[in-house]
């Protein structure tokens, strides 16, 4: 696809979050599973049912833009997702992979927050109020989760993993 135009570019961007959101569901299972503090399990699995909310928006924000939902290769989500997968695989204490899952999770928290963020500027420049709304709605979710993964770790997970 050619990038003629800023609209070209969210849409190009839009794909690459429908993907990236398909590969967190694959992997947010294996996550919930690994974990051993019941919070740190209970907000994988509640992010679960968002994420899957947030590639159906990506799908109405693709079809408001005229484009068929179709998503594009998240490369970034792959790197993000293998690095979880090595914090599955590493030989650690119950309470050290958790302090671990909850900074993999966090990387593609703050992965998704950066691209929602951009593409809610976007639809406010390109004046498309309904697709900001959607796009702020998985915005504001995607910061809800960063900061309950925070409030896990802060309030029991590091310290635990500490001694």
């Amino acid at each position: 696809m050619k990038m003629r135009t800023l609209n070209d570019l969210m849409v190009d961007v839009a794909r690459d979050m429908l993907d990236a959101e398909k590969q967190l569901a694959k992997a947010l299972p294996k996550m919930a599973k690994a974990a051993s503090a019941p919070g740190l399990k209970k907000a994988f699995e509640k992010h679960l049912e968002e994420t899957k909310v947030h590639a159906e928006r990506m799908g109405m924000v693709l079809e408001a833009l005229g484009h068929p939902i179709r998503g594009k290769k998240c490369h970034a989500m792959e790197g993000l997702i293998e690095e979880g997968k090595e914090v599955l695989e590493m030989d650690a204490d119950p309470e050290t992979r958790d302090a671990a899952l909850i900074a993999a999770a966090q990387k593609v928290e703050h992965y998704e927050i950066a691209g929602y963020g951009t593409l809610c500027t976007w639809a406010a420049t390109l004046g498309i109020p309904k697709v900001k709304e959607i796009l702020g709605d998985t915005l504001a979710e995607e910061k809800t989760t960063d900061q309950l993964l925070t409030e896990i770790a802060e309030g029991l997970v590091n310290e635990r993993a500490a001694t």
